[in-house]
């Protein structure tokens, strides 16, 4: 009684958002069962999408199948999510699954069934995924909004060099989320070692495809088209590599075709291979982009509130196909507004810079082109540029990115910056690649050059070296100054035993005007050995992974000078999966802590004695010693709702007054998706620091975030954020020693003055209606505000300090 329930009101939510805006073709009103069959009737009582009168030629990747000849058909096919017209009865078809998460090399559980064919100017994939075992997660979400639910994504290596590879994914209803996959960037899938991910690609890229896709009983059917146009290729090569990865929320697994192993080296060099590819044909070689935009911002004026005048502007984006590898962009006078801010994040060292991803398109494209590593490439950097070309793709062997840019002077300067960056990479054997890096900044008689060197070398089955040499010539003032940059580390892969070892250096010198280092003038050497246990198939544990991780930090000089470290850490980890989808795990953290005197120059201690008040230099305790417990869990994506929790418990330093203290660190996480249309995001974060001596608050910072998302059809949506940025600071004093009140130096008088307690609470928000049906081709109109409190969650009584209202509309021409 309670599914039929359920399956009712799932019926009734779908009606009545059907009266809203249309659904997607083929898209079926009713939720997928939340109980299938019996898993074992799956081989005799298949699904009704199953197409009985396939012919084409079956390649099974569990029985290493997995060089696939598609046919090539000239016959119509309209992207529906049908699957029914007559090339797909002469398809390919890839099947036989096996796991890659979280335990490798068992069967799928979950059938699914690849048909592929191509014509002269596309690839044709139809997806039939089985579920019998759990409800389908599936939401009519944004584009790259749909980490939450089931999805298919294809990995298409068009090198076939298993260095690089498209990433086009789709859920149950056709949504899209593309991006590159790059060999090497492997690593957790959010909070757990044990939940390593076989697909981490960067979804910033948008590429051009057809996607419709629809529920059925016992599963979801999808049918996507990608155009050659999309995609980059040698025109003489006749091979492609291919993998497809099915994500299962509900269990926590993923799948592949072509099976995976953990213990190897690379994921990509274990692709299948598209043979026999001939007469791919790109019908498009020009893309016109032209952008309009206008803001009007608002502020406080003496009398009352005031706004500026509209700023309209237009710009215009041009990308042309230079060769089916190489392309060329070119942009004048961009827009490269953000539809939506950045989240706030907390800080935990105050020495660290924090890192914000790149949002905008005309940098995103190609950018896997440019990728380096220590992040020696970061376009954020070009802040306010007023032209900027582009060219990236494989020359002569080289996968090659060249970028340009003049950038507008910022108020009160009178010259521009002029960006350059070179970045050319080679593959070295089967899997191994060498790279070159320039970039440099010139603005007026001052410049910052860097070059830089790195490498990739999978040595044996088991072992990759990875390394990185550069230096910059910096001159902003003074005489050019030179820093060298150093980088190397050593990695054991292996499924139950995996090791890594790494050393890195950055001078004070080194300066990247380019690109983006958290901090310079440092040294750090860590070691991790890691152990993974897999549960038997009747065991509820599915993997247990432990590790090992040892941490020094010094400053570079004093590496260099034979002095001691700025920290040393050692944490001991433990990570568990279950079949159920659950993960949870912990970690203790034993750490030390010495004083970085740099840090508190510019302060001073108030001396009270009875021959008066004096102020004497802050010297600082001489190191201190952490003990921290991080408590970890992750709940299963089910099909309406997922969450996720961090803890962090102990004594740990409080860099307000160095000074011990004890921290509560919370980060939490949920997704709740009430009807397939509307999605609520909440994050939380809290940091909190209480003095040893009296518990005593120190700081507390809250970040609670809201983000609701509305799709109205496919190409519209609506959407709010709401963020509260909560913070308080206590008068500082020195605590744990002499108890005195710690003074700061005013930069302005050069004077000592006492701290005092700061509480502010900052509310921002904003609301944003977007009709989006392709990359290239939108409008949005938005609305954000900024309100301040002099208190802490202060809900009344808020000041507006500003707000702006936007509205940008581009079209894409495809020539």
């Amino acid at each position: 009684m309670p599914h039929r329930r359920h399956h009712l009101a799932a019926t009734l939510a779908a009606l009545v958002l059907g009266a809203i805006g249309p659904r997607p073709a083929g898209a079926t009103p009713t939720a997928a069962p939340r109980r299938g069959p019996d898993p074992s009737a799956a081989a005799t009582a298949a699904p009704a999408f199953v197409r009985a009168d396939t012919t084409g030629p079956t390649y099974r990747g569990d029985r290493g199948r997995t060089e696939v000849r598609i046919p090539r058909l000239e016959l119509e096919s309209r992207v529906d999510g049908q699957l029914d017209e007559p090339a797909w009865r002469r398809a390919a078809v890839l099947t036989g699954f096996t796991r890659y998460l979280p335990q490798d090399g068992p069967p799928a559980e979950d059938s699914t069934r690849v048909l592929v064919w191509y014509s002269n100017e596309a690839l044709h994939v139809g997806i039939e995924a089985f579920e019998v075992h759990g409800p389908v997660g599936a939401s009519r979400s944004a584009r790259d909004r749909i980490g939450s639910d089931d999805r298919v994504r294809l990995l298409i290596d068009t090198e076939h060099a298993s260095r690089r590879a498209y990433a086009f994914g789709v859920n149950a209803f056709g949504v899209q989320e593309d991006g590159i996959r790059v060999e090497g960037t492997e690593g957790k899938a959010g909070l757990f070692d044990a939940d390593r991910s076989a697909e981490p690609a960067d979804l910033t890229p948008d590429f051009q495809y057809e996607s419709r896709g629809r529920l059925v009983p016992g599963g979801y059917v999808v049918e996507i088209r990608i155009p050659f146009s999309s995609l980059r290729f040698s025109s003489d090569r006749r091979d492609w590599g291919l993998n497809v990865v099915r994500r299962v929320p509900h269990s926590g697994r993923e799948l592949t075709w072509a099976p995976v192993h953990q213990g190897e080296t690379s994921f990509l060099a274990q692709e299948g291979t598209l043979t026999g590819l001939s007469g791919l044909h790109r019908s498009s070689t020009l893309d016109v982009n032209p952008v309009a935009t206008a803001r009007m911002q608002g502020a406080p004026a003496a009398a009352g509130w005031s706004y500026g005048d509209p700023s309209p502007d237009v710009g215009l984006n041009l990308r042309y196909g230079v060769t089916s590898d190489l392309s060329l962009n070119a942009t004048y006078n961009p827009d490269f507004s953000q539809v939506e801010t950045d989240a706030g994040q907390l800080s935990y060292d105050p020495r660290q810079a924090l890192y914000f991803p790149e949002k905008r398109p005309f940098f995103l494209e190609g950018s896997e082109r440019f990728s380096t590593p220590n992040r020696l490439v970061y376009t954020r950097r070009i802040d306010d540029p007023v032209v900027a070309t582009k060219l990236s793709g494989s020359v002569a062997g080289f996968s090659t990115g060249v970028l340009s840019a003049l950038n507008r002077p910022s108020p009160g300067d009178l010259h521009r910056s002029v960006f350059n960056v070179l970045r050319a990479q080679a593959d070295v054997g089967s899997e191994s690649t060498v790279g070159l890096l320039y970039t440099d900044r010139l603005h007026g008689v001052d410049y910052n050059h860097v070059a830089a060197a790195d490498t990739r070398l999978v040595l044996g089955d088991a072992y990759v070296l990875s390394a990185q040499a550069g230096g910059s010539v910096t001159k902003d003032g003074g005489s050019p100054r030179w820093g060298p940059l150093w980088d190397v580390s050593l990695e054991r892969s292996g499924r139950s035993f995996g090791a890594t070892a790494s050393f890195r250096a950055i001078s004070p010198d080194f300066v990247t005007d380019a690109g983006f280092l958290s901090r310079t003038g440092v040294a750090h050497a860590s070691a991790s050995p890691r152990l993974t246990f897999f549960g038997s198939p009747s065991s509820p544990l599915e993997s247990a992974t432990t590790s090992v991780v040892v941490y020094g930090d010094w400053l570079y000089d004093d590496l260099f000078g034979g002095r001691g470290p700025e920290a040393l850490k050692l944490h001991l980890n433990a990570d568990l999966a279950f079949r159920s989808g659950w993960r949870t795990g912990a970690s203790v953290l034993f750490e030390r802590f010495y004083y970085p005197p740099y840090l508190y120059a510019d302060y001073a201690i108030e001396r009270t004695t009875p021959a008066g008040t004096d102020t004497i230099p802050f010297t600082g305790t001489p190191s201190i010693p952490n003990l921290d417990v991080v408590l970890r869990t992750a709940t299963p994506h089910f099909d309406r709702f997922d969450a996720g929790l961090t803890l962090i418990l102990g004594r740990d330093e409080n860099f307000y007054e160095w000074a011990p203290a004890y921290i509560f660190i919370a980060n939490a996480s949920m997704n709740w998706k009430p009807t397939d249309r509307l999605h609520f995001g909440v994050t939380y974060s809290r940091q909190q620091y209480l003095r040893f001596s009296d518990r005593s608050n120190v700081a507390i910072r809250d970040l609670p975030r809201l983000k609701v998302t509305y799709q109205v059809t496919r190409a519209l949506y609506v959407r709010l954020i709401g963020e509260y940025d909560s913070n308080f600071r206590d008068a500082l004093r020195d605590d744990t020693r002499t108890g005195d009140p710690i003074l700061r130096r005013d930069p302005d008088t050069g004077t000592y003055r006492r701290t005092v307690p700061e509480r502010s609470g900052r509310f921002h928000t904003d609301a944003l209606f977007a009709i989006q049906p392709s990359p290239g081709t939108a409008l949005f109109v938005g609305y954000g505000t900024d309100l301040q409190g002099a208190r802490r969650f202060q809900v009344t009584g808020l000041d507006r300090t500003a707000d702006v209202f936007f509205v940008k509309l581009s079209y894409l021409f495809r020539m």
